[in-house]
């Protein structure tokens, strides 16, 4: 855990930039549809849970955090660079997991925070008392794991940051000149 604080507070003010925008389009783009903020296109059957407020605060923040990693991060010499040049094909695996994750927990918490009875795909799989009986006792167990889903992307992603890249000059073999 402390490596991946580390890679945090090396970030550059450009990508705590990204990482203030992106969290606040997250936690919007969650709360406006599922009407966690009431506004006058989207409504609720059903009141928002007390703890609806938290996940969606707290999905903003990760989804920040996480969409921040893949803005490039700026050399002190001015230059930009990427991720790492060269990565072995276990560590884009892993990269690719915690994009799926990522996304996955994103989904997660927009599902958790929703009106059970608006959703139609809940709607359309256990009817209006399925809605109210089985899925929103389920919602906060699904807050918790959306959380989850998006915090290991968080680590995951932050930790391919502060793993040692092998230089490209030493990936490469020297061609021989018969």
């Amino acid at each position: 855990m402390r490596r991946e604080w580390e890679a945090i507070t090396g970030w550059s003010h450009r990508r705590w930039a990204v990482a203030l925008v992106a969290a606040v389009l997250t936690a919007v783009l969650i709360a406006i549809p599922t009407a966690v903020i009431p506004n006058p296109v989207f409504g609720r059957a059903i009141g928002v849970s007390w703890w609806s407020y938290p996940i969606v605060v707290i999905s903003g923040i990760l989804g920040g955090l996480l969409i921040a990693t893949y803005a490039r991060q700026a050399k002190p010499g001015g230059a930009s660079a990427g991720q790492r040049s060269t990565e072995s094909e276990s560590s884009e695996v892993e990269l690719d997991r915690a994009s799926k994750l990522g996304m996955a927990g994103t989904l997660a918490a927009f599902f958790a925070v929703g009106c059970p009875v608006c959703n139609k795909l809940v709607l359309l799989a256990l009817g209006a008392s399925g809605a109210v009986t089985w899925f929103a006792p389920v919602q906060p167990i699904i807050a918790v794991i959306s959380i989850g889903l998006m915090a290991v992307a968080l680590r995951i992603r932050l930790r391919g940051e502060v793993a040692c890249a092998i230089p490209a000059a030493a990936t490469t073999r020297p061609v021989d000149s018969d």
